[in-house]
């Protein structure tokens, strides 16, 4: 499995999550994209080259899971390479709008998009949230996922950042759990609903 963190977040921060599938038997890895504040294209990539290189060592297709962007950079990593791809699993990922969250979440990302666009290196810029970079990526998150990956999207009414009706993937089945935003990793219910489903798409 490959484990993606949420915008400006670590690998460390989905810990808890990747002992819990240790535990259970999954290699899961993370993503080793820093704090998850490049170029959406930028990250996609690294995403992929770190996803091909997984499927080599396991040999079989993985399963990624990712929390709030890390879900949504995950979609786009199916839809490029669903030969890759053996499920998908977003947490808080408000992948039908990721620019419709809260106002200060927003704020944030738009204050690293004019530092990148300035010439600050490793973080995204204006074409990342109104260009090419944009336009490309949205495409693939509006468009169906391939008919055989699973995938499960699960959100929170509580959720502060995400709104819960963005993260309803029309090709997901949806869970809803009762959690914040950024304790959907640390949720039980999360890892209760996660495990027959995980167990069922690796039979």
């Amino acid at each position: 499995m490959l484990l993606v963190p949420g915008f400006g977040f670590g690998d460390r921060s989905l810990a808890l999550t990747r002992n819990w599938l240790r535990a259970r038997g999954y290699q899961a890895i993370g993503s080793r994209t820093g704090l998850n504040i490049g170029c959406t294209t930028t990250m996609v990539t690294r995403l992929e080259t770190t996803l091909e290189r997984h499927v080599e060592t396991t040999g079989r297709k993985v399963i990624i899971l990712g929390q709030s962007r890390g879900g949504w950079l995950g979609r786009i990593v199916a839809m490029r390479r669903p030969d890759l791809v053996g499920g998908l699993i977003m947490l808080a990922s408000a992948v039908l709008n990721p620019l419709a969250g809260k106002a200060k979440f927003l704020a944030v990302a738009r204050f690293i998009a004019r530092l990148g666009s300035a010439g600050l290196p490793g973080v995204l810029d204006q074409d990342c949230l109104t260009g090419q970079c944009y336009r490309v990526n949205r495409a693939h998150l509006l468009n169906p996922l391939p008919s055989e990956i699973p995938a499960v999207s699960v959100y929170s009414r509580h959720d502060e950042i995400a709104p819960w009706e963005l993260c309803r993937d029309p090709s997901a089945e949806h869970v809803e759990v009762h959690s914040t935003h950024t304790g959907m990793a640390l949720n039980p219910d999360v890892y209760t609903a996660l495990l027959p489903r995980l167990t069922r798409w690796a039979s």
